[in-house]
């Protein structure tokens, strides 16, 4: 499926899918749009279009992924949905941090079935209408007792990157990556730390698989350390999930349904 870009958003979305260094316009572009999603309020204007209005309920559909939970999708252009659902549903248009309001505690997906998108978990969206900006370039946390310095790298291993998404693409356990720099007291310099969300019975040899490509593409002879993350765990976690983006996330196709009992956000 081709992809065209229609609006700035979507320009930098693109590139923001491959380059980190794109991720924090993708952000702030974001945050000043508006986007489309389906569903309706309890005034729906005969083109199937609706503009939300105060007091107006309001139901949103969900989409089910494979792994059984939900996420209510939306999308950055009236083309993107289109695109992306073919038969006629009706849909609203609204500011994206009026949606974000509206669904706080629910996962979001921006332009799911598409080439690019990005899947956005309560916790990052709370994040994102705290005004705190996306992602941290720093932070000391506690992980068994021992204080780490946890960051991002100010250059990213593009070849790394692209062989471990080659590697993940795979594996349709793994759900998300993520990449960060980490130090501990006694290191003289920080060192590269992946992250993996992921599930099934063979993660060793996952974790082994992606370590030996990682060693074969890194920039240097530092160590790369491995570990799997959980939306349930501080510590480094916490930092992986709430302040980065993930360089890998799974593309999922889903199939389209009214929630019961839970379509009302």
């Amino acid at each position: 499926m081709e992809f065209a870009p229609h609006n700035r958003l979507e320009e930098v979305l693109t590139l923001a899918a491959s380059e980190p260094a794109h991720r924090p316009e993708f952000f702030s572009e974001l945050l000043e749009a508006t986007v489309y999603v389906l569903g309706h309020s309890e005034e729906d204007d005969a083109s199937g279009e609706s503009s939300l209005q105060a007091g107006n309920g309001l139901q949103l559909q969900h989409w089910e992924k494979p792994d059984g939970h939900s996420a209510i999708p939306f999308f950055s252009s009236l083309e993107a949905l289109q695109l992306a659902v073919t038969d006629e549903q009706a849909f609203l248009a609204l500011p994206v941090r009026t949606l974000f309001d509206l669904t706080r505690g629910a996962t979001l997906f921006l332009n799911p079935k598409l080439p690019y998108g990005k899947e956005f978990l309560p916790q990052e969206i709370e994040h994102l209408l705290s005004g705190e900006g996306s992602s941290l370039v720093q932070q000391h946390i506690l992980d068994g007792g021992t204080e780490l310095k946890i960051g991002i790298p100010a250059e990213m291993p593009a070849q790394m990157i692209d062989s471990l998404t080659q590697l993940f693409s795979k594996h349709r356990n793994v759900k998300r990556a993520f990449l960060a720099q980490i130090q501990e007291p006694d290191d003289d310099q920080p060192h590269l730390l992946i992250g993996l969300d992921a599930d099934g019975d063979d993660l060793e040899a996952l974790i082994q698989a992606a370590g030996s490509v990682a060693t074969d593409t890194q920039p240097d002879d530092r160590p790369i350390d491995l570990c799997l993350v959980s939306n349930e765990q501080a510590g480094i976690s916490h930092f992986l999930i709430r302040h980065t983006t993930p360089f890998y996330e799974r593309k999922w196709g889903s199939f389209l349904r009214e929630f019961k009992g839970s379509g009302q956000a």
